[in-house]
């Protein structure tokens, strides 16, 4: 073992908004493995109170040509992700990027491309693969506990009937709005669990009062035997099962969404004892047949963490060991985002090659 690998990794925050705030800073601060030395912030000193040890700047070149820095953070708003990624794997840096991983398939492609070119680590921050209740159903259907299954359903709605004047989400081209913004998490989810699907057949859609980019989305993804449905809304005040998979054998359902981004919000830190633990009134239900006999009732949900996600960069960057988000496999979720665009543009099924 070389001193580097024991070394904490030497890392930059390209931003401090809720991204910086609520998902990546508290995993960093807790893990001694990562050292914050620099946040990009351009008109506040936000960061300042909860990293003082951490140097702002104002200028991202500050953050390139700083010879000690080893991994860059680029949680910026999506359209700058392409840029800021490729200028710092340009400069010998690993890179995590914020979901979605980019706009076109074609730039994550590039970008792909410039990580192997340079010899650097590139991976996208897709946190909701350390969701609970993301983890529990991969145990359910890892262990087959519905025999073959036969529909997947997967909801990741909220309510928002308001329009967040001055936010970039709320402006933009069709890349902008619910479908890139939360479809990259369920569509990844589903993914994982399910593989690459024969074809995608989507709808999206404009519902709130005033509103210019889409915050609703009806998307099936259809495989050789069942079709999975994702869907998202931003009016769903009456929240349903997170999760519905039905199998040849049984049913599993989810309701609830993982505690981890409320309790992230008012500072909470991802080391403290219990932490992703849900009341068992969240917890899911399974009523299926094994091996001949009738299983009905609650099923523990597998605490969630997305400290996680540094814990693995952490052995993939010193240690050589297996990332958890290929970007192969981001570039998968983005090219499937782009097959439901098309979809809905030209009212049809996608194949999917």
């Amino acid at each position: 073992m070389t001193d580097n690998t024991l070394k904490p990794i030497v890392t930059a925050l390209c931003s401090f908004g809720m991204s910086g705030q609520v998902f990546h800073g508290p995993s960093l601060k807790i893990l001694p493995q990562y050292k914050i030395h620099k946040i990009l912030e351009r008109h506040q000193r936000i960061s300042e109170k909860h990293y003082p040890q951490a140097i702002i700047v104002q200028d991202y070149e500050k953050i390139l040509h700083d010879p000690i820095i080893e991994l860059v953070i680029v949680n910026t708003p999506d359209y700058l992700h392409f840029e800021m990624a490729k200028k710092a794997m340009e400069a010998g840096k690993h890179v995590v990027v914020e979901k979605p991983f980019v706009k076109y398939s074609e730039e994550a492609r590039k970008l792909i491309e410039i990580a192997k070119k340079n010899e650097v680590l590139l991976t996208v921050y897709q946190n909701r693969r350390l969701d609970g209740g993301f983890r529990t159903v991969q145990k359910v259907l890892e262990n087959n506990l519905l025999g073959r299954i036969v529909e997947y359903e997967c909801h990741y709605d909220r309510y928002r009937n308001f329009i967040q004047e001055g936010s970039w989400k709320e402006d933009g081209d069709e890349r902008t709005g619910v479908l890139f913004n939360l479809g990259s998490h369920i569509v990844d989810q589903a993914l994982v669990l399910l593989g690459k699907p024969l074809a995608v057949t989507a709808h999206l859609s404009v519902l709130r009062t005033g509103g210019r980019t889409t915050d609703h989305f009806d998307i099936r993804l259809h495989y050789k035997t069942f079709d999975a449905t994702l869907r998202c809304s931003y009016l769903v005040r009456e929240m349903g099962p997170q999760f519905i998979i039905h199998g040849t054998e049984g049913s599993f359902t989810k309701m609830a969404t993982d505690p981890q981004e409320e309790l992230l919000k008012v500072h909470h830190l991802p080391d403290e004892p219990g932490w992703g633990k849900e009341p068992v009134s969240d917890w899911g239900t399974l009523n299926t047949t094994l091996n001949g006999l009738h299983v009905e009732g609650k099923i523990e949900t597998i605490p969630g963490n997305y400290a996680d996600f540094y814990k693995n960069l952490y052995g993939a960057i010193r240690l050589g060991e297996k990332l958890l988000v290929k970007p192969e496999e981001a570039l998968m979720t983005i090219r499937i985002l782009e097959a439901c665009l098309t979809s809905n543009r030209e009212k049809r099924t996608v194949e999917f090659n």
